[in-house]
């Protein structure tokens, strides 16, 4: 009896000691499934906040894909353009020789009928040689270029335009022809008068394609085209002298110009 009575004394100071603890770990229990709750109340709005800053993020790299691709617009209409600026430059070329060629054909078509072509001629060879008396027979081309070019480095610019042009026409077949066209246009250069000298420097340009002066006239006429204050044109033709002719002294001297 004293042994159950002892054991049961036993048992009730156990369930007395550990009640206390149950309620404790009960309330435990509670406090830490507050701060679970407040973890994942505060987890749902991190979230939230993440979501609208990548959501904002995304608006942000959709309007730097929209700007990208408005430049790449604008990129592709200006190459457009400048394709459409070069390929008038090239028909303006091709009318500009036209017109030259016709005018020309013009010129000689009204001397024949009035019989004043050999007259001309003869009229201009003397006035350049200071005979008007006597006919003259008219001067070698290369003798002509000469006397030309040094009226030209001397200043007289309309008496070396004269002479260069009395080679053209009394010496059509030259191979000199081409040189006399170019200081034609040099002469204009000197002058200032850039607007001619385009034009004088085209002539080289189309009608003279295999003339060892070609690239020098490309790159006067880009220079001619900066003085005029069109960058456009003269960047093409800087960029036409190293293209074609990339050997040569003009194609440093433009490739210099484009840096």
């Amino acid at each position: 009896m004293n042994k159950t009575r002892s054991a049961r004394m036993h048992i009730r100071n156990a369930v007395l000691f550990l009640c206390p603890l149950l309620m404790l770990n009960a309330c435990a229990s509670k406090s830490e499934l507050v701060v679970v709750a407040d973890d994942v109340k505060r987890l749902k709005t991190d979230t939230e906040t993440v979501r609208s800053q990548s959501a904002a993020s995304y608006s942000d790299v959709q309007l730097v894909r929209d700007e990208v691709a408005q430049l790449k617009g604008n990129l592709d209409e200006m190459a457009y353009q400048n394709k459409q600026t070069f390929g008038r430059l090239g028909l303006e070329d091709s009318l500009i020789v036209h017109k030259l060629d016709a005018i020309e054909t013009r010129l000689s078509r009204i001397e024949q009928q009035l019989g004043s072509g050999s007259a001309k001629t003869s009229s201009q060879a003397a006035a350049y040689s200071g005979v008007s008396s006597q006919p003259v027979v008219v001067q070698t081309a290369k003798a002509l270029l000469g006397d030309g070019i040094q009226k030209l480095e001397s200043g007289s610019y309309a008496a070396a335009r004269e002479i260069f042009a009395l080679l053209m026409q009394s010496h059509p077949s030259s191979d000199l022809v081409d040189d006399a066209q170019f200081y034609i246009a040099e002469s204009y250069f000197s002058e200032k008068w850039y607007e001619k000298a385009v034009l004088e420097y085209q002539t080289v340009i189309a009608k003279y394609t295999k003339s060892n002066k070609r690239p020098a006239a490309l790159y006067k006429q880009a220079l001619a085209f900066e003085q005029l204050g069109d960058a456009v044109n003269a960047k093409a033709r800087f960029r036409d002298v190293m293209n074609v002719y990339p050997f040569s002294p003009e194609a440093a001297l433009a490739k210099k110009k484009m840096l």
